[in-house]
């Protein structure tokens, strides 16, 4: 079938008045050029001095929040200061001081667990490869990728709720349909120096500015590539 002359050239005018989607590459550029410039500076808002603190903050993190977990450690690190002392500790020791937190039972275990392997099997030293630590009791791929990448600076995607719905909302993400999919999508595209404070960035304006329920869309400065924002229009 063809078209009359009149749809034709009636289509080719759409065409051309049509604003063309933003290409994906695109959107990465954006998304690092505005966080580059506003917030140049971004890290965890757990409070650690070391790799096994940073590994028991994490474990703690699990559907926690970061201030809950600070107001638990400092005791639980006074009392077990290192991966040895954690390690002779029983689950129902641990349990005395994070109760506060959510799954208490379950983390104190793993918590034991990860300290005992890590004595036994890797020397007291908190592994920096990822199957040797989700090899851990209580380490999944996220909290791996965040030791790699806040511990020892190697270039990791920890994708968490904040990263997947974030990333998936400024079109950084398509079709991602778990975790590990998000995951493989952004660092295909995010260049290796800006891994680690990407994954920052993704967590701390999912925090503070894109809300899962409430987004403050009115206070996002990167809005303009917010597929959230355009089906709201």
């Amino acid at each position: 079938m063809r078209l009359s002359t009149r749809l034709l050239s009636n289509y080719c005018a759409f065409l051309k008045t049509k604003p063309n989607p933003m290409k994906i590459a695109e959107r990465y550029k954006a998304f690092i050029d505005y966080f580059s410039e506003h917030m140049p500076q971004a890290e965890t808002e757990l409070h650690y001095q070391n790799p096994y603190e940073l590994i028991v903050a994490v474990i703690l993190s699990a559907q926690c929040t970061d201030k809950r977990v600070n107001l638990i450690t400092p005791a639980l690190f006074e009392r077990y200061p290192d991966v040895e002392a954690l390690a002779e500790a029983s689950p129902e020791d641990i349990l005395e001081f994070i109760r506060s937190c959510s799954y208490p039972n379950n983390k104190a275990k793993h918590l034991a667990g990860m300290a005992r392997k890590v004595r036994d099997d890797f020397n007291g030293r908190i592994p920096d490869r990822l199957e040797e630590l989700t090899s851990l009791p209580g380490v999944g791929r996220k909290t791996a990728n965040v030791i790699l990448s806040v511990a020892y600076k190697i270039p990791a995607m920890a994708v968490d709720t904040h990263v997947f719905r974030v990333a998936a909302r400024l079109g950084l993400t398509r079709g991602a349909k778990t975790p590990y999919e998000t995951e493989m999508q952004l660092i295909r595209y995010i260049p290796d120096d800006k891994m680690n404070l990407a994954h920052h960035w993704l967590i701390l304006h999912g925090r503070y500015v894109c809300h899962a329920r409430k987004p403050d869309c009115d206070h996002c400065g990167i809005r303009s590539l917010c597929r959230h924002c355009e089906k709201k229009k």
